[in-house]
């Protein structure tokens, strides 16, 4: 069972979508039958903790949102998370410090970085530790679905 299980989801049907700038097969490929992967939110923001799982579902993934990184270790979804888009900054928990702590855990899960900082130093030291990507908001969708794509490959 995926921890998802129950956790609203969005339908929208193709008439409803926005144009989006990608063409139609960079979208994370859907196998009938198969679960999309699990891309877990983790930010203080309440605003993208709302929008930023719609658009991760439209882009072709399972995804769920959590207001901080204790809440996110606590939860079961810390197992079954494929890739982890993580605010670098948050009260508590920082999001370099989740990825210590998941490396501590020897939790290996891709991590995508989105900040509003725009330190060319801090991106370069989180790519160094391992994230696949670091995103400064706002970025654009495709930048998002490639940060994902790779993260897939990766894992």
């Amino acid at each position: 069972m995926i921890c998802i299980e129950g956790y609203p989801q969005r339908t929208i049907e193709a008439s409803q979508r926005k144009p989006k700038t990608w063409a139609k097969q960079q979208l994370h490929p859907k196998r009938e039958g198969s679960v999309p992967p699990l891309i877990s939110i983790v930010d203080d923001d309440e605003s993208v903790r709302e929008s930023l799982p719609e658009l991760v579902r439209e882009l072709g993934f399972a995804a769920i949102a959590f207001s901080s990184a204790e809440k996110f270790l606590a939860s079961s979804c810390a197992s079954e998370t494929e890739c982890l888009i993580l605010d670098i900054s948050m009260p508590g928990m920082s999001g370099p410090e989740l990825q210590e702590e998941l490396k501590r855990r020897r939790r290996e899960i891709p991590i995508v970085f989105i900040t509003a900082q725009t330190s060319k130093d801090l991106r370069a030291h989180l790519l160094a530790q391992g994230a696949i990507e670091c995103l400064t908001k706002p970025f654009s969708d495709a930048a998002l679905l490639d940060a994902l794509n790779l993260s897939c490959r990766s894992n």
